[in-house]
This record gives structure tokens, sequence and C-alpha cells, in this order.
């Protein structure tokens, strides 16, 4: 009596398609309902697997024809991450705090010890820094390769660097802060450098142009990673598997969203920075530009972004 009864409307479903999404719906309700009674009292007939076939299909028409919103894109750029920004704003501090204080270590080693630059940056680089410095081009390491080949090595060189950061912090942290001690350190000794050989200035305003986004990506992979750690060593009120599950999905959605970033960087580095010669108000308005940009997008914009969605 139970196929009797449906077998028709059943038929109907499969052959004839809804036109209209409602419709699709309402099919898949009573078709759900159905396979309900099927399993309850039928649970190892064919009528069962038949139905259970014919559900599946309507929930795969139905999901599979569901478009996403065309917002859910820039919903990530400019709700999602800025409040990951906003949340784990403690782990931004103190990923800048270390990497900051490590960079000063640098300077500081680099100032008491001649030999600790070749240490850190390698003679090749430092014997080819002065011998550039010596032709009266400084900077002239950013000129040496293809722009487009250097935006490539660069770019994926930045992006694996970010996600090393990230993926070091399942070492309860610890991995993540040896990273940012590391590119601290080199970045400390590697600025104290030109500083003592009177291209202090020169120097920001060439370097940095690139330098602001990039190293503040590093910063931003290094929050990444010490909300990984983080995860497994204070997991709240959460068991630990579920902690660390929140951890790596929320660092790694900062990992995404830093990828347009590091492309930036690497842009400006093979593309800009090599023009050593351009303007200083030029170089000064690409360096603040970035920093300004880095400061509202991840302090100023999610702090007003919370206080409006909590209001």
């Amino acid at each position: 009596m139970f196929v009797k009864q449906n077998s028709r409307k059943w038929e109907t479903y499969e052959k004839e398609p809804a036109t209209h999404p409602d419709e699709m719906a309402e099919r898949f309700i009573e078709i759900t309902d159905d396979l309900a009674y099927a399993k309850t009292f039928y649970s190892k007939s064919k009528t069962t697997a038949y139905l259970n076939g014919l559900a599946s299909k309507l929930h795969q028409s139905l999901y599979t024809n569901k478009k996403e919103k065309n917002s859910r894109f820039t919903a990530f750029w400019k709700t999602e991450l800025p409040l990951i920004f906003y949340t784990y704003r403690k782990q931004l501090f103190y990923s800048f705090i270390f990497f900051m204080v490590f960079a000063i270590i640098g300077a500081f080693s680099a100032a008491k010890d001649d030999s600790f630059v070749r240490l850190i940056m390698g003679d090749a680089y430092v014997d080819m820094t002065n011998a550039n410095i010596d032709k009266g081009d400084p900077f002239g390491v950013y000129k040496n390769q293809d722009p487009f080949m250097m935006f490539i090595m660069i770019a994926f060189n930045n992006i694996k660097v970010s996600c090393f950061a990230f993926l070091l912090g399942i070492l309860c942290s610890v991995g993540t802060v040896v990273l940012l001690m590391y590119n601290g350190i080199m970045l400390g000794s590697f600025q104290y450098y030109f500083f003592s050989k009177g291209l202090g200035l020169a120097s920001v305003l060439v370097i940095w142009i690139h330098g602001t986004l990039e190293i503040a990506a590093i910063i931003f992979s290094g929050a990444a990673g010490l909300i990984l750690g983080n995860s497994i060593l204070f997991p709240k009120t959460y068991s630990r598997l579920i902690s660390l599950q929140r951890g790596a999905k929320d660092g790694l959605k900062i990992i995404v969203g830093l990828v347009p970033i590091f492309i930036v960087a690497a842009t400006l580095e093979s593309f800009v920075t090599r023009h050593t010669a351009m303007p200083s108000w030029l170089s000064f308005f690409i360096l603040l530009g970035s920093l300004l940009f880095i400061i509202w997008y991840v302090i100023i914009y999610p702090h007003q972004l919370y206080k409006k969605q909590s209001a």
C-alpha cells in the first residue's frame, strides 16, 4: 500500500525536474519524509534503497544549484578577516613585540661586533653590497635580476615564510617565536649595516618601499602561528582537539588574507624598489601609504567594525 500510494509521485520526481527552487525544496522534504517512514518499517527493502538514492539526487540538485552569495568573497576581506584581527589582537601585539625585540637585539649585536652582519647576512651578500657602495650604487642588488623572475621568486619566498611561521606554531608557539627571532635579528643587523655606512635614511626610503608590507605580513604570520600554538596550550572551555581545530582555521584565514599583501610587496620590490633614484617624496609617499593602510586595516577598522556589530 505504501508503494502503491506514492509510486507515481516518486516516478514524477525522478523523471520531471522541478521548475522552481521552492518546488524542489518541497519535493526534497516529501521524499525525506517517505524515506524516514521506509527506514522505520522496511529498513532493508529495495524501496528504502530506491528512496535513499532519490533523496540523494534531490539533495544534490538542491544544493549544487544553490548560488553562493556574490558578496561572500568580498565579505571575507570586508568583515571576516578584520574581525579575526580584532579577536586575536593580543597575539598580533605579542608577535609585534617579539619581532621588534629581536630586531633591536640584531642591531645591537651588529653595533658591538663587526663580524655579526657577515654571520647573519653571509659574506657574499656583504661583499657584494660593499662593492655596490664603492661604485656609488648601494642598492644595486635590486637591479640585478629580471623584474618578473624576481617577482615570482620573492612572492614564493614570502608566502613560504608565512606558511612556516604559521605551521611552526604547532610546536606550542615555540617554533613561531624562533622564526620571528631569526627574521627580527636579520632585519636589525641588516638595517644597522646601512646606518653604519651613512646610508640610514637612504636605505629607509628605498628598502621600506616594499619592506613595510613585507615585514608587517611576517608579523601577522607570526600571530597566526601564535594562535595555532595557543590553541594547544590554552584550550579554555573547549577540548584540546576542538580548540586546535578552531585555532588552525582562524590562523589559516590570516595566512590566506596575507597573500595579496605579499604579492603587492613582491611587486613593489621587483618593479619599484629598483628605481633607487626616484624622488624622495615619492618613496616616502609609498612607504607612508603602506604603513597607514596596515594600521587602518589591522587596528582601526577592526575595532570600528566590532563596535558597530556590538551596538
